[in-house]
């Protein structure tokens, strides 16, 4: 008797460019897939690699929140699961970075027995790191989301990268509202005040989505992100204040150990 059967992947920022041959493979050998992607143009993509395309977007809105949203696109992909089909659920960039649903479908399955894997793809991190020339190895990287920011008493270290994610929905506790609004990203300034002065630059980037469109860079001072223009997609990075300071006690370690040998 045949089994359902699930297999999460992305489709990278640029669809049809950034989406792997592996996670391509996957979307055409599905009985069904299940869509979570930005527009019709991604949408028509898709079912040109496979007809049996469901979008999930229709699920975002209404009165539900968003995690009544992911709940009910879980649900969906489980009950094509135990349909005994082979299920590919279809998430915008990388499948299992912001994306709820994903790594709870891939859990409830597992725990249902079902065989459930999720494949990495291109995220909107991976374009910054590119767009921005950022090396995360050479700098060092902490990365928030921004309500999880303002919300918990977060240590920051200024000589790294700070990146501040989904920054258009910063604050908003309610779990309904997906557009920005000014007010919020002020209540965000004044965290970021704790730790930044007001004219360290800073910059609000958007990842190029389709080949003929480039990615969206504004530089501007801390104090000024408020009058921003963002969007669902935008990320906030601020680069370090200053070079990290080599630390006498752990360099002494070192030496320690060095004499011990």
């Amino acid at each position: 008797m045949a089994r359902g059967s699930l297999i999460v992947v992305g489709t990278g920022i640029r669809l049809a460019q950034q989406c792997t041959p592996e996670a391509r493979d996957a979307i055409e050998a599905a009985d069904v897939v299940f869509a979570v992607v930005p527009d019709p143009i991604a949408e028509h993509w898709l079912g040109t690699l496979n007809a049996n395309i469901v979008s999930l977007q229709p699920l975002y809105g209404g009165d539900r929140t968003r995690t009544e949203t992911y709940e009910a696109m879980t649900d969906a992909i489980l009950d094509g699961v135990r349909a005994a089909k082979r299920v590919c659920a279809v998430f915008y960039g990388h499948p299992g970075v912001f994306v709820t649903p994903s790594h709870e479908a891939v859990r409830r399955a597992r725990a249902e027995g079902f065989d459930a894997h999720l494949l990495p793809g291109i995220s909107a991190e991976d374009c910054l790191y590119a767009d921005l020339g950022v090396d995360p190895g050479r700098l060092g990287c902490q990365s928030y989301e921004a309500t999880d920011f303002i919300v918990n008493a977060r240590k920051i270290d200024t000589t790294a990268v700070l990146i501040i994610w989904q920054i258009a929905v910063a604050g908003e506790l309610t779990l309904r509202v997906l557009a920005p609004d000014a007010r919020r990203l002020a209540v965000l300034v004044k965290v970021l005040l704790e730790d930044y002065p007001p004219h360290h630059v800073v910059i609000v980037y958007e990842a190029a989505t389709l080949p003929i469109t480039e990615a969206k860079i504004q530089a501007l001072p801390l104090r000024e992100l408020h009058t921003a223009t963002v969007s669902q997609l935008s990320t906030l990075y601020i680069p370090p204040l200053s070079r990290p300071q080599p630390s006498p006690r752990r360099l002494a370690l070192l030496k320690d150990m060095r004499a011990a040998t």
